[in-house]
């Protein structure tokens, strides 16, 4: 018999997104919302869930399961019509006022995301939520509905939620409101940095989250199961791109896709680097033809840009030069699986080179989760700082240290020339701090430049 693995998904997905789909529901202005993510990060069942436990009934529609949906919407825009039409498709009755309907893989539609335009105007009093995988990278803009809806983005589980999703409870609180003033509990720490390795091996998708839990008992097992389970992922992201980007442009959205680990080990100093298109996809030139590939890959939320900036000021986003960035992979357990890392050399933490641009990776992969769209890297002649963060109309260094050497001439060469209210050194060391440096543990990157009282995290909300 099928394993039924609701109760897990349940657990570790609802503290994730419901407080923010409630807050959503009550709204007075609520508009139509599109929840936002990778493939397989959970939107699907995050909207199963929400509508099971705050509305009388849910009605689910899948625009890629059965194309014939789309056809409601060629007619006309009129959402009294569409939602007619839908209760026959679904042979259900839809109560306006309260049920949720939900719109799924929406961008294989455009009309029906227009459509999103007509039910706010015409038909607020109706919950509707949509979800789609490929939104940046399948629509037109004259199809989109500028205004009128509401963006939840959805990333891979945060270390706190993998902590909470695996049984781990009370680590998972501890690492969401310590008070940094005070060292962890020495055997917290200890839990904390063994479990965070485990992490790195297992990533923040929820199929392989779900594979730990069930064999955490025999760790060799359940890194088994979650490698081929990343395979097989890994797999599926590259059939969407040969599926949705057409055959010439497949090849080049993968080619750049997998040299992304390529390029990050090679790097020996520890610290990724400038990442090199030309190297990514040889034979093309020009910045404009290397770009559509990159711009798919971050359309579909598989990839993480962080620009190169070489002056420091406020809006950081005002010394972005476009072909200066970095990259990174969506999720650090897929980055290992790609790179070939065996996952022993994660949990003996003994990778040499490799654990500085892994450390960073899962570094920009919490600022991501935590809310930090717009990430920056600093570069001088002979110094580099791997983020900074605006925090309130000021820059926030984060240097990212991946073992216990905390010494850093880079952020001292940065913090004389631009001097910052406060800077962030994470590494494997316990909480401290010196002067405006805050050396905090790498397991709680999500929360640097937060408050200890930092809203669950894998989410971030605008229109």
């Amino acid at each position: 018999m099928q394993k039924i693995h609701r109760p897990l998904i349940y657990i570790f997905m609802k503290r994730a997104v419901t407080e923010y789909l409630q807050d959503w529901k009550s709204s007075a202005n609520r508009k139509p919302l599109i929840l936002r993510g990778a493939r397989q990060v959970g939107k699907t069942y995050s909207l199963k869930e929400f509508g099971s436990s705050a509305f009388s009934r849910y009605h689910y529609v899948n625009f890629e399961k059965d194309e014939k949906i789309g056809r409601i919407f060629e007619q006309d825009l009129k959402p009294d019509r569409i939602l007619n039409e839908l209760q026959f498709y679904l042979d259900q009755s839809i109560d306006r006022r309260l049920d949720l309907l939900i719109f799924d893989e929406i961008q294989r539609s455009p009309r029906a995301l227009t459509s999103l335009k007509y039910f706010f105007e015409e038909m607020p009093e109706l919950a509707l939520c949509a979800a789609g995988s490929l939104l940046g990278v399948t629509l037109h803009l004259d199809s989109f509905p500028v205004g009128k809806v509401q963006f939840l983005d959805m990333y891979p589980l945060s270390f706190a939620e993998f902590l909470e999703g695996v049984g781990k409870e009370r680590l998972a609180e501890l690492v969401r409101t310590h008070d940094f003033a005070k060292p962890f509990p020495e055997m917290a720490h200890e839990q904390l940095w063994a479990l965070w390795k485990h992490y790195l091996v297992v990533g923040g998708l929820p199929e392989a989250v779900n594979h730990y839990r069930e064999r955490q008992g025999n760790l060799y097992e359940a890194v088994q199961v979650i490698r081929k389970t990343q395979r097989d992922l890994l797999d599926a992201y590259l059939a969407d791109m040969a599926k949705h980007s057409g055959k010439a442009n497949a090849l080049h959205i993968e080619k750049l896709w997998r040299n992304v680990p390529m390029q990050l080990a090679r790097v020996q100093d520890g610290s990724a680097g400038k990442f090199k298109l030309r190297e990514g996809i040889p034979g093309i030139r020009g910045y404009e033809r290397l770009s559509v590939p990159l711009d798919w890959l971050e359309g579909a939320n598989l990839v993480i840009r962080v620009p190169i900036i070489e002056a420091a000021g406020i809006p950081l986003s005002g010394f972005v030069k476009e072909n200066r960035f970095k990259l990174y992979f969506f999720d650090v357990g897929l980055l290992g699986a790609v790179s070939g890392i065996a996952p022993a050399t994660f949990l003996n933490y003994d990778f040499g080179s490799y654990q500085g641009y892994v450390a960073e990776n899962f570094v920009a992969q919490e600022l991501r989760a935590a809310g930090h769209k717009a990430l920056y890297s600093w570069q001088g002649r002979t110094a580099e700082v791997e983020f900074l963060l605006e925090k309130e109309g000021k820059i926030v260094p984060l240097e990212v240290k991946s073992g216990w050497v905390t010494q850093s001439k880079s952020l001292k060469v940065f913090a004389e020339r631009y001097h910052p209210p406060e800077a962030y050194v994470l590494s494997a060391n316990n909480i401290s701090h010196r002067h405006i440096n805050h050396y905090l543990p790498l397991y709680v990157a999500g929360r640097t430049a937060h408050g200890p009282e930092q809203k669950s995290s894998t989410i971030g909300i605008g229109e």
